[in-house]
């Protein structure tokens, strides 16, 4: 080869090299876009983004991909949307969900609408921020079943995700921890807020009648001794959020063998208790309860009409309904149903902002 194309092979070389170089920097130095959090007023400010997983366009985006990959479980079958289908408000229509063994998971899965606002995730509270619940399920033997680092590893080669996890953590040295803070991204942004009861409280429709009727049993506490019938379900469901952070000890059994909050906590008071779930797009989240065991609406308000049971640990809240129950008539029931379903964000379920990434089909 003569010294002009060994010349021109070298200069073409060091070309290559420096735009790879270039590449790399632009990756990783090029400024992230800020994720604009939308969300009505009245939900408030009372959440927390730690400082060192700020919610980003990148971000999300990154968390996303993950959160519709089943290559985060062992048997590569299970993503996070297994369980958390957008079309069901991010539950599965399971009284349990099954995880990567076949086997029925403990609890059913929960909505992960409007997580952003929650301090303490799961059923039983055991996760203190997004970054910590997202991570979880990966590693629980009985949902995904990743060991720990197993995940980081299977993914760690895919150029997709490298150079994804370049761009938003300025590394493509991917870690478990950087993928659960990439998927509590994505989580942070699964916010609903455009239910008819949502334009109701905006001024921009209105109820009918039987739906007002259901409002007003919503807000009412029941009084027995004067004949006042209420289910006072805002007590624990109110809010434009629909719930409050609160754990409950809600009168399913009376005995009880799957003890809730007390295995967190280690507190007797807690046996039983469960958090309380938003109502948001309720009429989509059946089965109902931690253990999934009402498969309709109807079951749930009867439960809470008609059939809390009594114990130690039952809620003060509902243990001044106990002398005679509520009394909900079967009309009542049909106006408090009617008034729950006005929760139901068709816009939610169909954003095409929370759909499985088309990129993922030529990973």
């Amino acid at each position: 080869m003569s010294s002009k194309y060994r010349l021109y092979g070298c200069l073409a070389i060091a070309l290559a090299l420096a735009l790879t170089g270039w590449t790399s920097w632009r990756a990783v130095n090029t400024p992230l876009t800020p994720y604009a959090l939308r969300f009505p007023a009245s939900f408030g400010g009372r959440f927390t983004i730690p400082a060192d997983n700020p919610t980003t366009e990148e971000g999300v985006y990154l968390g996303r991909l993950l959160f519709y990959d089943p290559l985060l479980s062992h048997t590569g079958t299970i993503s996070c949307a297994t369980c958390h289908r957008q079309e069901r408000a991010f539950t599965d229509g399971r009284p349990k969900s099954i995880g990567v063994n076949g086997q029925p998971t403990s609890r059913n899965a929960m909505s992960l609408t409007n997580l952003l606002w929650v301090r303490q995730l799961f059923w039983d509270g055991r996760a203190g921020s997004l970054e910590e619940q997202a991570i979880m399920p990966i590693h629980h033997a009985g949902e995904m079943g990743m060991k720990p680092g197993e995940a980081a590893r299977r993914i760690q080669h895919v150029p997709l995700y490298t150079q994804q996890f370049k761009q938003v953590f300025g590394t493509d040295s991917l870690t478990d921890t950087l993928i659960g803070k990439a998927i509590a991204q994505f989580e942070r942004t699964l916010i609903s807020a455009s239910s008819r009861y949502d334009r109701y409280l905006a001024g921009k429709a209105a109820l009918t009648e039987a739906e007002s009727r259901g409002m007003a049993l919503f807000m009412q506490a029941p009084d027995p001794a004067r004949g006042i019938r209420g289910g006072n379900c805002a007590h624990c469901h109110g809010g434009p959020k629909l719930y409050q952070e609160l754990f409950h000890n809600n009168g399913l059994d009376r005995h009880i063998t799957d003890t809730g909050r007390e295995a967190v906590t280690g507190m007797s008071l807690d046996r039983g208790r469960f958090r309380v779930p938003t109502l948001r797009n309720i009429a989509l989240t059946g089965p109902y309860m931690h253990d999934g065991r009402f498969t309709t609406l109807d079951q749930v308000i009867d439960h809470y009409s008609d059939h809390v049971q009594a114990g130690p640990n039952l809620s003060r809240e509902l243990t001044a309904r106990q002398a005679g129950g509520l009394r909900l008539t079967a009309a009542d029931k049909a106006d408090l149903k009617a008034f729950l379903l006005t929760f139901t964000d068709s816009t939610f379920i169909r954003n095409p902002a929370f759909t499985r990434p088309a990129t993922l089909s030529v990973r």
